[in-house]
């Protein structure tokens, strides 16, 4: 027999309406209300189990692809039929294990010049002493990182899709969290000028790949485009050009405004707590990175840009914690509310950095790249990138703090970003403040 938790009984639309202008409020008052567990209505899913309690989570993690598998709709809609976002099961755990080799070890630690140059470069055009939004700038740092490392591009194609994929991007965002229209309006609709897009980047991808081809210098190329084409399944095919089409928007979308939301959050954490932001400038310096690493993983619990992750079950009357559920029953799990939980993370509301130094979070209790075998493959390549942009700002800049109220939640389709943008007043350091900074922190003579 099914059993459920209660749950809001106001009409779908009006929930899903709730969760687009006000991202996290209605979670959190449904578990005040109902409880670590509560049943909804979703215009994408129908009726949805959504869970919060540790061992629930864990549970849905650990279950095999033939009890909970993928969340259906989901991106793949967007992103194509040959995203990981898409594939389920066998399909999706071989095209993972192709995708893997370029996010650990040598391949992932060939990336960080890169970061380290497009970030430079960026923060050469901020302005001093006045206040800006650092979203668009961090947007622009993460595209730029993700066409050198992930696309390969140069010359005309780098610039083609530096102006396409934040305008797709931005679309299919939106698109991924709506539902799919029944009437075709073409170019005048919404989805119809993403097909269009979604037509113009294939294209841009083909002289990518034809490109490539001709050259004939795979083996020295560090990208992840020369990867996929000379990567092979179990019994020696190649991916198609399409998969690969596909896979690369997936690492966009996966590591492009999510990456750059999180460091806008970073911006608007720091400059609200200068304790810990004197301390990350005054490790910076020293080329320490244990608090900067405790902060990254603090900014992410505190600040997750993704709300959620989910499955989709797939027999009957599985048993998952207190519940029984029933086949094609959707469970989603909230990211924002484990992350608040006070048995996990004593005192949530605050943010401490510490709570994370010397200790790696529970990755069935700290899930903003979700978790289990669909837990995001670019997770250490983002975690490098957050880095490098920060410790980069913080040797480079002289961040100003600021007594002003949080910046409220703002959904912008998948992510939820900071809504004035991670506003930021900044000085660029002299050398005399290095200097100075390495004096002070010298050994004086006895």
């Amino acid at each position: 027999m099914t059993t459920l938790p209660p749950g809001p009984s106001t009409p779908r639309l009006m929930q899903a309406v709730a969760a687009l202008t006000k991202p996290g409020r209605g979670f959190s008052r449904a578990r005040e209300r109902y409880g670590d567990a509560f049943t909804i209505n979703s215009p994408l899913f129908g009726r949805a189990l959504v869970i919060s309690d540790a061992g629930e989570i864990k549970q849905l993690f650990q279950a095999g692809a033939d009890i909970a598998d993928n969340l259906e709709p989901n991106l793949g809609r967007v992103l194509g039929p040959g995203s990981l976002f898409a594939l389920a099961g066998d399909e999706h755990r071989k095209q993972r294990k192709l995708l893997v080799p370029p996010f650990h070890g040598r391949r992932l630690a060939a990336y960080e010049q890169i970061m380290e140059q497009e970030t430079l470069r960026e923060f050469a055009t901020w302005p001093q002493n006045r206040q800006f939004e650092t979203l668009p700038s961090m947007m622009r740092i993460t595209i730029n990182i993700i066409l050198r490392t992930v696309f390969g591009a140069e010359g005309a194609e780098f610039e083609q899709l530096r102006d396409l994929l934040p305008r797709l991007g931005k679309l299919g965002s939106l698109l991924a969290v709506l539902p799919v229209p029944r009437v075709d309006w073409g170019r005048w609709s919404p989805w119809g000028r993403f097909r269009l897009m979604r037509e113009e980047y294939d294209a841009i991808i083909e002289r990518l790949i034809a490109k490539a081809e001709r050259d004939g210098d795979l083996d020295n190329r560090e990208d992840i485009l020369a990867l996929l084409l000379q990567a092979r399944y179990d019994d020696g095919t190649a991916m198609s050009h399409r998969d690969i089409a596909d896979q690369l928007l997936t690492l966009l979308s996966a590591g492009h405004e999510t990456t750059a939301t999180t460091l806008a959050w970073a911006v608007e954490r720091l400059r609200r707590h200068p304790d810990v932001l004197r301390d990350l400038t005054e490790e910076a310096r020293t080329d320490g990175k244990t608090l900067l690493e405790a902060s990254i993983l603090e900014i992410q619990r505190t600040r997750p840009v993704i709300d959620m992750v989910g499955r989709r079950i797939r027999t009957d009357q599985v048993r998952l914690g207190r519940w029984t559920l029933p086949a094609g029953m959707t469970v989603l799990v909230s990211i924002g509310l484990i992350h608040q939980d006070p048995a996990l993370f004593p005192d949530p509301q605050r943010f401490d950095p510490h709570r994370f130094v010397g200790t790696k979070p529970d990755l069935y209790q700290w899930i903003p790249f979700g978790g289990g075998a669909r837990r995001c493959i670019g997770a250490a390549f983002a975690t490098m990138e957050m880095s490098v942009v920060l410790r980069t700002l913080l040797r480079e800049w002289d961040l100003a703090p600021t007594t002003l109220p949080d910046e409220p939640w703002h959904s912008r389709g998948i992510a939820t970003a900071p809504a004035k943008g991670g506003l930021a007043i900044v000085r660029k350091r002299t050398l005399y403040d290095q200097h100075a900074t390495r004096s002070a922190d010298a050994p004086t003579a006895s």
